[in-house]
């Protein structure tokens, strides 16, 4: 009886690539900020389309007004952003379309943003799309894809064992 009040329950999110493309290390996104880990630790995509999809069942906790960026909370609180290309927020939402509202519900592979690609490929330095856990307090273990090539809905790219 002791042992099930008191033992841990091991909760593990999964999430599946919400872009296709190229997967890259963190740390090899040329921007500070990401590989520096400062908004959190996660992967990066280089994407071969305008497509980004809700990598988890979620909740949209924010849409920023530039349309570059958006935040994901999953049902065990793990915060999600998913930042479309670097630099992007100078482009004032140009070249995005959101296709969700803050405090909506998504299931994976809700479609989220579409983007133009060659639009970003010519006006911002680069076109990777970080996605990075932003409450990495709550996570013991994040265990990422070995996979170079990410397919929408399909590839685990992460798993957040969560503490």
């Amino acid at each position: 009886m002791f042992k099930k009040l008191f033992s841990k329950k091991e909760s593990v999110e999964q999430l599946l690539a919400p872009i296709n493309g190229q997967v890259i290390k963190i740390e090899d996104v040329p921007d500070p900020v990401f590989s520096g880990k400062m908004m959190g630790d996660g992967i990066a995509i280089f994407p071969e389309e305008g497509l980004v999809v809700s990598p988890i069942d979620a909740e949209v906790i924010q849409v920023f007004h530039t349309k570059h960026a958006l935040g994901l909370r999953t049902k065990n609180g793990i915060e999600l952003l998913i930042h479309i290309g670097l630099e992007t927020v100078n482009l004032k939402g140009e070249g995005f379309e959101v296709h969700v509202a803050e405090g909506q519900r998504v299931k994976a592979g809700d479609k989220l943003v579409t983007f133009d690609i060659d639009f970003l490929k010519s006006n911002a330095p680069s076109i990777v799309t970080p996605i990075v856990v932003t409450n990495g307090e709550l996570v013991e273990k994040l265990e990422k894809t070995n996979n170079t090539q990410a397919t929408i809905n399909d590839t685990e790219i992460m798993s957040v064992y969560l503490k």
